[in-house]
């Protein structure tokens, strides 16, 4: 005997969006929702199963008996098997037990739409809900009125499972981080935290990259509950919250969403779009309507139940291109013959649309590696629509200078100025994240030449220059202490190193320079415009020194901007200026007070009539050895 009344949450209209591919908030309707049916209460179960011959939800409920409770097809084509389920309560576990139409494959999956899942390696949906009082109205209204990209943007990457760990190494829970990492990232003075993604995954080395609980924050550090109250004091304290988004691949395990139900049903058929050869995994079928209903429901998701204020989204070239990470004869081009792969395109600009129409103030930030033509620039002018994306060429030219001994930096110094000839064609986030520091590529600080002293001078100068150049910004944890060793997912960070002067050193100056960055508006006002920069001199090869002008709305709050990438100390080193007056230090990377030798100039410095560098005025500064040092005008 069927255990399931017959109900349903969707209306005619519901199942039009969903054929069309315009239902944006599905979860509303997919999925197992707590509800009262003619005074009873129970579970409305929902799930897309076009192929299926039959579904029924097993669980703990009916020793995970198939049969028991069996779901009913709605009669609309639309592929939807739905029921309600008396007595039921939060907390059961379950799964659809799928018997498909093809060749008698029997599926037992996850639900796609679940809000909490079990604790990995268990793989079984929890029913549950989202009630949640918030408390972050300040920060969501002043989210509102500021949702512009001319404000400080510094972003502090976190992987939660090993940010920090606690006694025998066990994780930390959501709660525990509500406490220590919102205190550490306000006094460190980063503007919004992007977490490593916390959708639930089955296999801890993938970093959380291989999603099989789409809408579910991963249960090994507690429940969704307890991840709303980490966004909602971050939000208190005034920082803003990114998460990584993964909607370019999945993997393959058996209650996840691949052969879902019996047929290609998430992913595309053809294993030319439909499988990704670099990850093993399976590629969503941007082409389906009801896929990128799927995907885009799930973004919004996110934003609207979680108050997340940012997505940053995994892996876009990997989308973008029919021939990524393939050979020759492993895959087909589009109808016009190009590489591109035009419903990504499509899928990705209705995404940025949808996102930026519904809420104010987020950003979508695009992980893409190629020079693939405006990816952060309006759809209406043809671009994908992202807010932001990261300036993958300018990182990898930086570190590679970096990495070179001093001596011969003046044979590299376009690896420096040439990102100055297309930084402003995207807005672009200036990105040293957790993929530079794995595989044997060291740390930040290990990649520094020369002794210790000349690593960490190397370091400072390094995140002086990040800070200065035009773009936002993005560290990945560890990095802002100077982290010896690379990093290891399954241990914490070596926290034990800011007992040395060296890295406490480090920590102070990433605090300051964001501080710096919040307080100084010509450093964010115009951070994606070329009229925010202007070169003074990139020609100075010879002493590997670069000298610019950073710009925001108000010329007097303009800041001279000299970088020696030397250890020598340059005296009396001229460099041209616009106007006359003084020049007084805001910033010098070789204080002190950050482990430098405190090679500094005067606390005002004038100005001379005398020609230099194309400019009618000049002035004479002592550079520190690698060394940023600013300056303000007065």
């Amino acid at each position: 005997m069927n255990k399931v009344l017959t109900h349903s949450l969707f209306t005619d209209f519901d199942i039009d969006l969903f054929k069309a591919g315009k239902h944006f908030r599905l979860y509303e309707k997919l999925g197992a929702h707590l509800i009262e049916v003619d005074g009873v209460k129970g579970v409305y179960f929902a799930v897309w199963a076009p192929t299926a011959q039959s579904v029924s939800v097993v669980g703990d409920f009916n020793y995970w008996t198939g049969g028991e409770h069996l779901l009913q097809v709605r009669w609309d084509s639309s592929g939807i098997w739905e029921g309600f389920i008396p007595n039921l309560e939060k907390g059961a576990l379950y799964k659809y037990k799928i018997q498909s139409n093809i060749d008698s494959v029997v599926t037992e999956k996850a639900d796609p739409f679940s809000l909490y899942c079990e604790k990995p390696p268990h793989t079984a949906s929890v029913v549950w809900d989202l009630d949640y009082n918030w408390k972050d109205e300040n920060w969501m209204q002043s989210r509102q009125e500021n949702n512009g990209l001319d404000k400080p943007y510094s972003v502090y990457e976190v992987h939660l499972g090993s940010w920090k760990r606690g006694e025998n190494n066990r994780f930390l829970t959501y709660l525990e981080l509500a406490e220590d990492l919102v205190a550490y990232v306000k006094e460190t003075g980063f503007t919004h935290v992007e977490f490593m993604p916390i959708m639930e995954y089955p296999y801890d080395p993938s970093w959380g990259y291989q999603l099989t609980g789409y809408f579910a924050p991963t249960s090994r550090f507690g429940k969704p509950q307890d991840f709303m109250v980490l966004v909602d004091k971050l939000h208190q304290a005034g920082i803003g919250v990114i998460l990584d988004w993964v909607p370019s691949h999945f993997p393959d395990d058996a209650h996840g969403l691949g052969f879902f139900d019996g047929s290609n049903l998430y992913e595309h058929p053809d294993r030319r779009k439909g499988y990704h050869p670099d990850w093993k995994s399976l590629v969503f079928n941007y082409g389906r309507n009801e896929v990128r209903a799927f995907l885009i429901s799930n973004a919004v998701f996110w934003l609207q139940q979680y108050h997340a204020d940012g997505l940053r989204v995994d892996a876009v070239a990997s989308m973008l291109y029919l021939d990524y990470s393939r050979k020759e004869g492993e895959w087909e081009p589009n109808i016009y013959g190009g590489r591109e792969n035009l419903d990504t395109v499509s899928f990705l600009k209705e995404f940025n649309e949808v996102i930026y129409a519904n809420f104010n103030g987020v950003q979508t930030i695009a992980e893409e590696s190629t020079s693939f033509p405006m990816v952060s620039r309006p759809t209406f002018t043809g671009g994908l629509g992202f807010g932001m994306k990261w300036m993958m060429g300018w990182m990898h030219d930086t570190l590679k200078y970096f990495q070179k001994e001093t001596v011969y930096r003046k044979y590299h110094q376009n690896e420096l100025t040439f990102s100055m000839t297309y930084a402003f064609t995207e807005n672009f986030m200036l990105p040293f994240s957790h993929d530079e520091v794995v595989y044997g590529k060291k740390s930040v600080a290990n990649k520094m030449p020369g002794d210790e002293w000349q690593k960490f001078a190397n370091l400072r100068l390094l995140y002086g220059y990040m800070f200065t150049h035009p773009g936002t910004k993005l560290l990945f944890m560890g990095s802002e202490f100077g982290q010896s060793d690379e990093w290891n997912f399954e241990k914490s960070l070596d926290w034990h190193l800011l007992q040395y002067d060296y890295h406490s050193g480090i920590k102070k100056i990433i605090t300051d320079l964001n501080q710096l960055y919040k307080s100084q508006p010509a450093l964010y006002e115009k951070q994606f415009s070329g009229e925010g920069f202007e070169w003074i001199n990139y020609s100075d090869h010879q002493n590997a020194i670069l000298s610019y002008i950073r710009k925001g709305n108000n010329p007097k709050e303009n800041l001279v901007v000299v970088c020696n990438f030397t250890p020598v100390v340059r005296e009396n080193y001229r460099i041209g200026i616009p106007q006359k007056g003084k020049l007084v230090p805001v910033f010098n990377s070789d204080d002190k007070v950050y482990g430098g030798s405190g090679i500094s100039n005067p606390r005002s410095i004038k100005i001379e009539a005398s020609p230099y560098d194309g400019r009618d005025y000049s002035v004479e500064l002592i550079l520190p050895p690698l060394s940023v040092t600013l300056y303000s005008f007065e």
